[in-house]
């Protein structure tokens, strides 16, 4: 079976919102229909009827998502009927998934022209109540945030694997020897890097601003923080901890979307790819080390693309939390340098099922900017789970 090359054709994102904050006002199903709108609107030569198939990530679908938010951002958006959708979930991985699902379809001859992508608003997502095992109950009920996290636990999960995040990160931070200083200087450069990215207009063909919302950039920069103001938080989830609110990612509300299609898609749509994807990887570990994970799926990754870490570039690794990035980074022994050059979760937001198409968007302009030819992109996701995808640059013939 001969197996058809993948490529990125663009990408764009919302700005991300903080949590209550300039987009909170915003359903998840606009969000994403917007994201689908400009994209397709920036490809001069699609009909979008030869869109073959929307997958979007959302890691809730509780509430407006209406659990298949692919297909209602679809219809918002003004796609035809005929255009089909469907929305997976793997957390915080739930966008690169649906990238993944997206190019497997055009690698096996299935579809010219997919749209990936994915949408959270963490702050719109509802409270549930558990329906009572029999009727007309005496006791109390109590409201269950969907936000983020466990909820409604299993009793037969055991307890060691059902920390929060936070906790579990404290755990991994112990085992790869993380200090705190370590994780609020990571802080520090990202806050930074996102900032100096977007006054020099790294970002202003990536990122579509929200119709009726007053916010252009990402609502979590924050450029003037130091190490000062870093080491006087305290920490969240244990009180000899070294996690703070200012060293872990956001609660945040955005969406972001793809397009990814076979050769022939470029007469399709009119444009020519980014990038090319290379290699996929999924790696699976203890539920506690959740922030581990993408560590072998890189690799792997990188296995299936034929190349090995002395070669990347450029890397685009989720920032769950900068003890986890920290531990990432040391275990593929590469120069931190390369590392989310411009900015990352911690400052930019995480959106949980937007992160993915970001840092693969991000990742490929990033490339096209640099001249550097390949790069990778990882994610960690709850429960302990990894993904990560390796991009070759496909911007001129020459790569430094």
């Amino acid at each position: 079976m001969t197996v058809a090359d993948v490529f990125v054709y663009d990408a764009v994102r919302t700005p991300f919102g903080r949590y209550g904050g300039a987009l909170a006002g915003i359903r998840p199903d606009d969000l994403a229909a917007h994201v689908l709108k400009a994209l397709l609107g920036r490809a001069p030569g699609l009909d979008p009827a030869r869109v073959d198939e929307v997958v979007l990530g959302n890691a809730n679908g509780a509430g407006e998502e209406n659990r298949n938010v692919a297909r209602m951002a679809g219809l918002l958006a003004g796609l035809p009927t005929s255009v089909p959708a469907t929305t997976v979930n793997r957390l915080c991985g739930s966008s690169l998934d649906a990238a993944f699902i997206g190019s497997r379809q055009i690698a096996v001859g299935e579809a010219d022209v997919v749209v990936v992508g994915g949408v959270e608003s963490m702050s719109r997502a509802p409270w549930v109540l558990p329906k009572p095992e029999r009727a007309h109950p005496t006791t109390d009920a109590t409201l269950v945030s969907t936000t983020l996290g466990w909820r409604l636990v299993n009793p037969a999960m055991p307890a060691e694997w059902t920390v929060s995040l936070g906790a579990a990160t404290e755990l991994l931070r112990e085992r790869e020897g993380v200090s705190r200083e370590e994780q609020d200087a990571f802080a520090l450069r990202s806050h930074r890097r996102a900032a100096e990215a977007w006054d020099r207009g790294f970002y202003d063909d990536q990122v579509v601003a929200v119709p009726g919302v007053d916010l252009d950039r990402d609502e979590s920069i924050r450029p003037d923080t130091t190490l000062e103001k870093l080491a006087g938080l305290r920490p969240v989830f244990r009180p000899d901890g070294t996690v703070t609110a200012g060293n872990a990612s956001p609660l945040n509300d955005g969406a972001s979307a793809a397009v990814l299609g076979s050769a022939a898609a470029e007469d399709i749509l009119g444009s020519a790819p980014l990038a090319r994807i290379a290699g996929r990887g999924a790696s699976a570990n203890e539920p506690r080390y959740f922030g581990f994970a993408p560590v072998e799926a890189a690799n792997l990754a990188l296995k299936r693309a034929g190349i090995a870490w002395s070669e990347v570039g450029a890397v685009e690794l989720n920032e769950a939390f900068a003890a986890q990035s920290l531990a990432c980074t040391k275990a593929w022994d590469i120069d931190p340098g390369i590392v989310n050059a411009h900015g990352g979760a911690v400052a930019i937001g995480h959106p949980l099922g937007a992160s993915g198409t970001r840092i693969l968007g991000t990742l490929a302009r990033s490339l096209a900017e640099s001249g550097q030819r390949w790069g990778v992109a990882a994610i960690c996701i709850g429960v302990g789970q990894g993904l990560a995808v390796v991009l070759e640059n496909n911007q001129g013939a020459e790569h430094r």
